[in-house]
């Protein structure tokens, strides 16, 4: 292993310490409590390599819901079949989906992002912004099957929320709010079928 290949181990160990040591900040102290001082503290590096990693909190935060996301991932993003039908095709994406809104530490940072952005308006657009780019598989296969001729809609986008929304009602809203618990696999098959076949009833 040459020079460089060591200088990026220890730069993506560092990096790896900061978000850990953020996760841990965030949901002791909240979103505005929390300073960059208090991350590389606890991740035992300087101010100055958070910052090279990540130039504000909000980044940072965005990084780790990011990872989450990506943590949650059980294998390629189904892009859209012309040959499959659409039922299926849409239970592998609900059920990714349902995956990440099942984790515990993604509900935890979720509830610290929403607390966040009551006290400023603007920090929640951005972060529903960063969410909702994180949510952008739906709306390309929606896109696709209705270029396809197979959904019949001119607003992707759109469609794409409302599906989101059949979903979030069950498995987040009530985990994030009220606290309730995670879905069992049993009700996440339910919720993703229900809203699957909504959609359908309404698109296909």
């Amino acid at each position: 292993m040459d020079a460089s290949d060591t200088r990026q181990r220890l730069t993506d160990r560092k990096r790896a310490a900061v978000i850990g040591a953020a996760i841990e900040e965030f949901l002791a102290a909240g979103f505005d409590a929390t300073s960059m001082d208090r991350i590389a503290a606890r991740a035992s590096v300087s101010k100055r390599t958070v910052y090279n990693h990540f130039p504000s909190k909000e980044v940072l935060f965005a990084a780790i819901l990011r990872q989450l996301w990506d943590s949650s991932d059980t294998g390629e993003t189904p892009a859209y079949s012309a040959s499959q039908p659409l039922r299926e095709q849409l239970l592998q994406l609900l059920s990714k989906k349902l995956s990440l809104l099942n984790d515990e530490a993604f509900l935890s940072l979720a509830r610290v992002a929403i607390a966040a952005g009551i006290h400023s308006p603007e920090r929640a657009r951005d972060m529903v912004a960063r969410m909702g780019e994180r949510e952008e598989d739906l709306t390309v296969w929606i896109r696709a099957a209705a270029a396809d001729g197979r959904l019949k809609t001119s607003d992707p986008a759109f469609a794409s929320q409302q599906m989101q929304g059949l979903v979030k009602a069950f498995a987040f809203w009530p985990q994030v709010t009220m606290g309730q618990p995670p879905l069992s696999k049993d009700e996440q098959r339910r919720v993703a079928e229900s809203a699957a076949d909504m959609f359908l009833a309404r698109y296909a």
